[in-house]
């Protein structure tokens, strides 16, 4: 025998389902649109090296750790600027690619640059997760 459903019950979870993926589109769109501009602000080195990427992905990365200091995991808010602006404005596959087009004239730079990217990433956020966590008063 199946569970008794009640009525409403699955529309009610389908239009959630459907206002938090409109919520990551949108923010997903924005997210990725300052990850562009930011780019065209500042192009990778003479060498090749991605400073945008590096950038983007640190500040990212704090502010994500301000976020998850501040907002409750599945809160609209979270989702929309968690998952929706800053996973667009981060992005693993720009420091992959990086990390490629690097290897072949620079291998060292390049491993640097992947390790280094973690470290920052992982480093900022951590400091904003310290920085977003409520004081006592």
């Amino acid at each position: 025998m199946g569970a008794v459903a009640c009525p409403g019950q699955g529309t009610t979870r389908v239009a959630i389902v459907i206002r938090r993926l409109l919520l990551v589109l949108l923010g997903g769109t924005l997210g990725t649109a300052a990850r562009l501009a930011i780019a065209l602000l500042i192009p990778d080195s003479a060498a090749g090296f991605p400073l945008a990427t590096l950038i983007v992905n640190a500040f990212g990365a704090l502010l994500i750790g301000v976020l998850a200091a501040r907002v409750q995991a599945l809160s609209e808010l979270r989702i929309f600027f968690g998952t929706g602006v800053l996973g667009g404005f981060t992005t693993y596959s720009a420091l992959a690619v990086g990390t490629v087009e690097l290897w072949t004239d620079a291998p060292f730079v390049a491993a640097s640059y992947a390790l280094a990217s973690l470290a920052v990433g992982v480093g900022a956020a951590v400091l904003g997760e310290r920085l977003g966590r409520r004081r006592p008063r």
